[in-house]
């Protein structure tokens, strides 16, 4: 089978998603090119059209995620400093990380965390989570909020790793990520007497 070149976005999209697999399971810097290629049942050329290097491939990736935070930083940004703005970020931020191909893209970031500091889409994607947690404690400068802001957007995140229970669902890990999150929003809103609910 050869990758076909007309359907340029699904071949991209199911690329990623190979590559992911596979950085997810041997590591970044273990697998090559010509490993993800075979796992796709491609040639190396027909993936080199669409990719021509892991780090364009990891780019992409990040790139789409990327956008979806700016969408919501903005979005955050235009809103009032409330306990119950902080709750609909968090909450519309788990939304994007539990959809779609977002809990493997996770599990990736995860398992490469080494990696990704030396690449600069994970340079950007530390600096938007960095973003994301200023806006999340708006209202309340305090050491304590900012750390309790960067550990309720980790809650979200970690739930795929820390929560070992077998058989959990998506929506209880989810459930659980936003309880834990909402406890330390709720603790940013309670050191911040001047921001009204």
């Amino acid at each position: 089978m050869r990758v076909s070149q007309s359907t340029g976005g699904g071949t991209r999209e199911r690329i990623k998603a190979v590559a992911l697999e596979l950085f997810t399971e041997q590591g970044y810097e273990a697998t090559s090119l010509r490993e993800v290629a075979e796992r796709l049942n491609v040639t190396k050329a027909a993936l080199y059209y669409h990719f021509k290097s892991k780090d364009e491939i990891v780019t992409s990736v990040v790139e789409d995620r990327l956008e979806r935070m700016d969408t919501l930083i903005a979005w955050a940004e235009s809103q009032p400093a409330t306990l119950a703005t902080r709750r609909a970020v968090i909450e519309r931020y788990a939304d994007a990380m539990f959809s779609g191909e977002e809990p493997s893209v996770m599990r990736f970031f995860e398992q490469n965390q080494t990696a990704l500091k030396n690449l600069s889409a994970g340079r950007e994607i530390r600096g938007r989570m960095f973003r994301l947690a200023t806006v999340l404690s708006h209202g309340d400068d305090s050491p304590g909020a900012q750390l309790r802001a960067v550990l309720a957007i980790f809650a979200v995140h970690t739930s795929w790793f820390a929560v070992r229970t077998p058989d959990i669902t998506d929506a209880e890990r989810k459930r659980i990520a936003l309880e834990v999150a909402d406890e330390l929003l709720a603790a940013i809103t309670a050191r911040s007497p001047s921001v009204k609910e």
